[in-house]
Formats: C-alpha cells, structure tokens, sequence
C-alpha cells in the first residue's frame, strides 16, 4: 500500500511540532485528518498541506473528550480514508513546583495528555486491528526518561504514554499494529515560548538549556518530522515498542 492511498491522523497539528508532522506526512502523501483545539490555526496549517495534493480536514476538538474523538474518528474513516496512521501528539502543560500545585492544575494535564491518548487508541485502534495493519507514534518527552522539576505531574504522564505505548505495542503486533514512542527534548515551540515568557530571564532559561545539549540549539518543530515519517512507513516495518529521543544528545539513554 503506497502512502497515497493512506490516512494519517495527527492530534495537536496545528502548530508546533504537530504542525511539522502534518506537513511532512502530507508531502509523503499521505491525507491528514487534523486534530485540534485551535481549528483556527489548523486551518492555516491544512491550507498548506493542501498544496502537496492530498485531502487535509480539520476537527476541532479536545482529545480529552471520548465522545467527540469518537465521533471525529468515525468522520475521518467514512469521509477521509481508512487511518493507517495515528500521532499523538497534542499535549499541555502548566509548570510550577509539584507542592505548590492543586488537583484542578493535575486533573487538566493528565486528561490532555495521558486521557487524550488513551481516548485516540481506543476510537482508532480497532479499524487498525480489523484491516491487519496500521502505525502509532505516541509524542512522548525526555522529561518522562530523565524527570523534570517543576513538570513532575507533566513528566509522569509522558510516563505513562511510554509504558502504554510498549504495553499495546505487544497487544497489538499479531495485527500487524506497530506502535512506537518519539521523545523530544526542548523544542522552540508556542508551548515552549509561553513557558519561557519574554525577558531577561527568559533568555536565561533558554542558554542555560542549550548549554546541556551536545549539538548546542534547541530543538525545531523539523527535526522531529522526519522520525514520524520513517516510523509510519514500511521501512519501520519490523520496529515496535520502542522509545527514541531527538534531543540533540542532551540525554544520551
């Protein structure tokens, strides 16, 4: 099956890294079902992909709500194509020292970014196990390998999406179901900037974490693109339930 004939749904593909993945897949080939709590801006970003010749359809949604991905799902495999591939790659996060936190902040973080997933694999997985194939990658983090202070309820859900990833990766591989987790470093993103904020301090930050990388820069929403692509293609074929950083070397496990 060529990529052409394939479907690829990308959660959070409206900006950022989402954003990147979308381009990509789409210039592959692939159609490209969106997402995205910000319709507005994947629309922006689906206009662009259009320009590779493939269909890109928008859902504006919360990955948090099982009964609109269910829904969006449904749509996308009636009206876009049959999904081969699914990248979940929405995510959010507030930092703050854990013990100054409360379960409100908690319960937010862990339904986009643990819930979301969990959600996205139960509405997509069967159609992917009934036609005997099909590929997840689950955007993880470095922050769920090495922890991260003051993203510690952050970092354990991108724990848990590891830990889930590796679990389904062996329910699933009879089916021909590959599943496979990608860990970013830090990344020059809108989530990444309304972290840092603006200023002084700001910059500050930002040096002191492109100190630690070996290839001394922050990541780029591209950089990340290319991995997505090779594990959704069939050169990726015979990998499954692995956990692969692009961190320019910053953790080096």
């Amino acid at each position: 099956m060529s990529s052409t004939s394939r479907t690829a749904i990308v959660t959070g593909g409206g900006q950022g890294i989402g954003r990147a993945i979308t381009l990509r897949l789409a210039n592959e080939g692939y159609n490209v079902a969106i997402f995205d709590l910000k319709p507005e801006l994947a629309e922006d970003t689906a206009a662009e992909a259009r320009a590779s010749g493939v269909t890109v359809k928008v859902y504006g949604l919360d990955v948090a709500d099982e009964a609109a991905v269910n829904a969006a799902v449904a749509d996308v495999e009636e009206k876009v194509g049959p999904v081969w591939v699914l990248v979940n790659n929405a995510g959010w996060d507030k930092p703050a020292m854990f013990l100054q936190t409360e379960s409100d902040l908690w319960d937010k973080i862990i339904a986009i970014n643990l819930r979301g997933p969990l959600n996205t694999h139960k509405a997509v997985c069967p159609h992917m196990v009934g036609r005997k194939g099909g590929r997840v990658i689950n955007i993880a983090s470095d922050a769920a390998r090495v922890g991260t202070s003051t993203e510690a309820v952050y970092s354990a859900c991108k724990g848990g999406v590891i830990a889930f990833t590796k679990s389904m990766a062996r329910e699933l591989a009879r089916s021909n179901v590959l599943l496979n987790a990608v860990c970013p470093g830090p990344t020059n993103t809108p989530m990444m900037a309304s972290v840092l904020g603006t200023g002084e301090d700001a910059v500050k930050w930002k040096d002191a974490m492109v100190r630690g990388i070996p290839l001394r820069r922050m990541g780029e929403p591209e950089d990340y693109a290319g991995i997505v692509a090779f594990l959704a293609s069939d050169d990726a074929g015979f990998i499954t339930g692995q956990t692969i950083s692009v961190s320019g070397g910053m953790n080096m496990i």
